[in-house]
């Protein structure tokens, strides 16, 4: 096997043909799936095709609506980008649950985004201080250029401090500045803004008087954003009088159901290996938002699993409280959101999204998405407790093992009908379709 030299500069066709011909000979019909998956419109294929690199075609996931989300009092229809079974039928289940008991209340804690310029420093750490502490105004003012405009939308950089162990850790040491960036996610902008801080810091080490005869191994390393966002923070919340805590299954009375339902909360907070699946389970909410409104559901899910782990140890990021005759049932989670800028503007159903939420602020479109974990977190929760997940899941997951036996619109709606009180495996469907087949 030769290395393929130049892949990128070849047209679409061309890479289509060399992959095909190399790597999917094997496969029948490639050529034929890679060009139906394609948009008819040629220039709309053009720009998504602008979003990544080496594109052949496109990797289409279903979206979908939940309708009766209620936020803030506000009735919203919330769009989801999910290939998972059941999630946005739980999803809409458990906004429909709390639609009638007053919804979701949501508010924004913190806006703050944060950003480093890490460099070594094995001089003497007083002069350094001395440094920054005398030339701040100065690194300030190099990046004066690059926050002009975001000042003027009330944003910008907030706080600028030198940071790091004096003298140890191998002699790393970061300025970590903290921003405001309105509606817009910020990355591209806070990067722009650490590396003129860096290159200016480099500047002032190498000419100011103090740090003479302690620049040796000085050098910037990096200059980066953190998608560790802690102060970005937003909560959610519903709750109701404990007598209307109730099963949505009808399994269980109010009392038994919220006894279960804390205990399972407990659990997520105590045990690790349960902890990750029930933020699994929220972030099926919180991710299928985020990519349905073209913000990145990578760089917040990374966030949320460092906030479930900031006091040493993973936990459930959901909380529930029980006294007074109430149930309050909330997360607190970091959501480094926007909505404008990047594909927000540029993905047509990204635009879409966004208009059928009402064109939310960044805070607003924060509340929605933490209410959609929420809501998530609900139905998983109120389903383990009751009937168990695997019902309502599999229910949904029937028509992914129909298509996969290929079965007929006929042979679906029979099948379907023979499940209403069956639970659903692949191996009993399999063979309630050959029964089926066999009389036919």
């Amino acid at each position: 096997m030769s290395l393929i030299e130049g892949f990128s500069r070849l047209s679409r066709e061309e890479k289509v043909d060399l992959v095909v011909g190399r790597f999917l000979g094997s496969s029948p019909g490639a050529r034929e799936r890679l060009r139906a998956l394609r948009l008819a419109d040629p220039s709309l294929q053009a720009r998504l095709e602008e979003f990544s690199e080496n594109t052949l075609t496109n990797f289409p996931c279903p979206y979908g609506v939940v309708p009766n989300v209620l936020v803030n009092g506000r009735a919203l229809c919330v769009p989801m980008v999910t290939e998972e079974s059941s999630v946005v039928a739980a999803a809409s289940a458990a906004a429909k649950h709390w639609f009638v008991r007053g919804g979701v209340r949501a508010s924004v804690l913190g806006r703050e985004k944060v950003g480093q310029v890490h460099f070594t420093y094995r001089g003497d750490p007083g002069a350094l201080d001395r440094l920054f502490s005398e030339r701040r105004p100065e690194l300030l003012a190099a990046a004066a250029p690059v926050t002009a405009s975001m000042e003027a939308r009330g944003g910008g950089l907030r706080s600028l401090e030198l940071a790091g162990a004096r003298g140890g850790g191998g002699g790393r040491r970061h300025l970590l500045a903290t921003f405001r960036t309105c509606d817009a996610m910020g990355a591209n902008f806070i990067n722009s803004v650490l590396e003129a801080l860096g290159r200016r810091l480099a500047e002032l080490v190498a000419s100011d008087p103090l740090m003479e005869g302690e620049r040796e191994g000085f050098e910037v390393v990096l200059c980066i954003v953190s998608n560790y966002t802690p102060e970005c923070l937003v909560r959610a919340e519903a709750s109701c009088p404990a007598a209307e805590f109730s099963d949505p299954s009808g399994t269980l009375g109010p009392g038994a159901f919220a006894r279960r339902f804390e205990a399972a909360v407990r659990i997520a907070e105590e045990d690790v290996h349960r902890a990750v699946t029930h933020n699994k389970g929220i972030f099926n909410g919180i991710d299928a938002v985020v990519l349905a409104t073209g913000n990145d559901f990578r760089a917040v899910e990374a966030c949320g699993h460092a906030f479930a782990a900031r006091g040493g140890r993973y936990r459930g990021l959901s909380s529930f409280r029980s006294g007074d005759g109430e149930v309050r049932f909330s997360l607190e989670v970091p959501l480094a959101l926007g909505t404008v800028g990047g594909l927000t503007s540029l993905h047509p159903m990204a635009e879409l999204s966004l208009d059928l939420l009402g064109r939310p602020s960044a805070e607003g479109l924060m509340e929605v998405v933490a209410a959609a974990g929420l809501l998530q977190n609900f139905a998983a929760l109120a389903s383990l407790v009751t009937t168990g997940i695997q019902r309502g899941h599999m229910r949904m997951h029937l028509l992914n093992i129909l298509n996969h036996l290929g079965a007929t619109e006929e042979e679906r709606r029979r099948v379907k009908a023979a499940f209403l009180d069956r639970a659903v495996s692949f191996k009993d469907v399999r063979e309630e379709l050959g029964r089926i087949r066999a009389i036919q």
